[in-house]
């Protein structure tokens, strides 16, 4: 009782000075090697409670909080004690985008950003790829922000609000991330596309 009435405490106290608790927990789960399904499963809660409180969209309680964390494992000092230096790194070869999970239901989506640490970045860049029937679900996404891409190669699906278009190679799209929206791979090949979010929402 004692240690979770500290690690209140705690949290308060680095809450009031502005911590974003999202952006860090995104920084540690990926530092780990864990997409948001595999700690969400090692924590005992859902995916979507690993992605609202990543996305800054709910405010963890101290004993979710704990739980999460739990499942990585940190403790909570070390985690709040955390301060990365912002990554200088300006070029990234093939090899080194670094793999933040599939969210998919069904699999098959893969996400390379660029860059290991979004500490201090406003922009998030991806590199997706979509194998072929891959979802990003039934339930539409939404969240804070604004979003685009453009297809590379493969046909998909992008669904935002009641429009729904088919887009192929050299197509794009655009909008503001808290309209729903949907991506899905149509037809026998992979999709690629190259994607930009601001603020980052994974």
């Amino acid at each position: 009782m004692a240690a979770l009435l500290r690690d209140r405490q705690h949290v308060q106290r680095v809450r009031s000075m502005g911590v974003d608790v999202g952006e860090r927990l995104r920084f540690v789960r990926v530092r780990h090697g864990l997409s948001q399904r595999a700690l969400a499963k090692r924590a005992g809660v859902t995916n979507s409670a690993v992605s609202l409180i990543e996305a800054n969209l709910v405010n963890p309680s101290v004993g979710a909080l704990k739980r999460i964390l739990d499942g990585i494992p940190i403790g909570m000092a070390e985690f709040f004690a955390l301060e990365p230096e912002p990554e200088r790194k300006a070029f990234f070869a093939a090899d080194e985008l670094t793999e933040i999970g599939r969210r998919s239901p069904k699999g098959g989506i893969s996400y390379g950003q660029v860059g290991e640490s979004l500490f201090g970045r406003r922009l998030q860049i991806l590199k997706e790829r979509y194998e072929p029937g891959a979802d990003t679900g039934r339930v539409l996404l939404s969240h804070d922000g604004e979003e685009g891409g453009i297809v590379l190669s493969g046909r998909l699906e992008v669904t935002v609000g009641e429009e729904r278009r088919i887009l192929g190679p050299g197509d794009a799209y655009s909008f503001d991330s808290r309209r729903p929206h949907r991506f899905r791979c149509v037809g026998p090949n992979p999709c690629e596309v190259v994607s930009a979010c601001t603020p980052p929402s994974f």
